[in-house]
């Protein structure tokens, strides 16, 4: 039987690390990517054409699904892998994040987070003992400790505070996942390191985290406006400040040349919105840069979205229809737009764990911000 959980570094280059996660629904190869499937499905893709662009591992949504269809009832159609016809490994976030963004509808207390839903205004408590509840339910293979992600711009002693509390509910998670029976037996549990852009708070929290002990370790409280710079110089120590053994994921990121950064500072797994939400709104993304295909300038334009990239879009249609389909609002302009997005970030995180084995990544890198941002 394949193991539960184990992470194998093969090369590193610099800070750069590839490698493999070996678990029971599939291996996934690291630098990885996780589509965001947020209400059981990654928005205008089915599950085979997902698979077929490279990704190993996808994402699902802990407040949204408890919310709908309920996390009782998706266990009671089998779990979150059957109901979406995803036979690969799935990771779930806590919840957390879509409660901090709630901020006018939630109480944080220390037992957890009571909150409206967004959909009917039902009250709700969110505690780690829940969410761990709720994410075994979902029968995820990645479980996330329950958090609290607070701004950045928050003064120093609240930042302090909250990442306190969120160690206290990493126990608590931890506690409450063991305690998960068969499914605890197969899925792993990663911790969140908290503290903001802070350097000590970070140190804090990751010996924390460490000392619970957890099979991976998520760089939590960043890409929530605090902007790139800020966000790398962060980076510059807080992937460090982790277990070395252990995959390193960088919650909420991001733009193809924040993913490349962050793999050159250490990290090894992401997921974002950002390649399925462009997509349907019209952005693409391609090794010379973003296009707006809605731009004028592609309405006659009888080349592809990227000469280099050979997913369905750009072999088989030009940009002046692709134009076409987005100003009409036509549903496949966005299933054709989502797709190319999710081939290229899958190409993107190839290149680079091929260059790490090469020994090139910093090459590599430099050659892709130049093409990607022209400098």
């Amino acid at each position: 039987m394949p193991p539960r959980f184990a992470f194998s570094i093969h090369a590193t280059d610099g800070h750069a690390r590839t490698g493999t996660i070996a678990m029971r629904r599939g291996e996934i190869r690291t630098p990885a990517f996780m589509p965001v499937g947020t209400a059981a499905t990654v928005k205008a893709m089915k599950p085979d054409a997902v698979r077929a662009t490279g990704a190993d591992i996808i994402l699902g949504n802990t407040y949204h699904l408890m919310l709908r269809p309920g996390a009782e009832r998706m266990a009671r159609l089998g779990g979150l892998h059957g109901f979406m016809n995803w036979d690969r490994p799935i990771l779930t976030d806590s919840g957390g994040y879509q409660v901090m963004s709630l901020s006018d509808l939630r109480k944080i207390t220390e037992d957890g987070v009571t909150f409206a839903s967004h959909l009917d205004g039902s009250r709700h408590l969110l505690s780690p003992e829940r969410s761990m509840e709720i994410q075994r339910l979902l029968g995820s293979d990645i479980v996330m400790a329950f958090d609290e992600c607070p701004r950045a711009d928050l003064p120093r002693e609240a930042i302090a505070k909250s990442m306190a509390m969120s160690m206290r509910w990493a126990q608590r998670s931890r506690a409450a996942f063991d305690a998960g029976g068969e499914h605890a037996q197969g899925a792993a549990l990663f911790g969140i390191q908290q503290g903001a852009l802070d350097e000590v708070l970070r140190h804090e929290s990751a010996d924390a985290l460490a000392e619970i002990g957890f099979d991976g370790y998520a760089i939590g409280g960043l890409a929530v406006g605090e902007g790139q710079q800020a966000m790398f110089a962060t980076l510059d120590f807080a992937p460090r400040q982790l277990p070395a053994d252990r995959p390193r994921y960088l919650m909420g990121v991001g733009k193809p040349d924040d993913i490349v950064g962050a793999v050159e500072r250490g990290v090894d797994m992401f997921d974002c919105v950002l390649p399925t939400r462009s997509g349907r709104n019209g952005q693409a993304f391609t090794w010379a840069g973003p296009v707006n295909i809605r731009n004028a300038r592609h309405a006659e334009d009888t080349g592809p979205l990227d000469e280099r990239c050979a997913c369905y879009a750009c072999e088989n249609y030009s940009r002046a229809y692709l134009h076409h389909l987005v100003k009409s609002g036509e549903m496949l302009g966005a299933m054709l737009m989502t797709e190319h997005n999710l081939w290229f970030y899958q190409r993107l995180m190839e290149a680079m764990r091929a260059a790490i084995s090469e020994g090139q990544f910093i090459s590599f890198a430099n050659k892709f911000r130049l093409n990607y941002l022209g400098r």
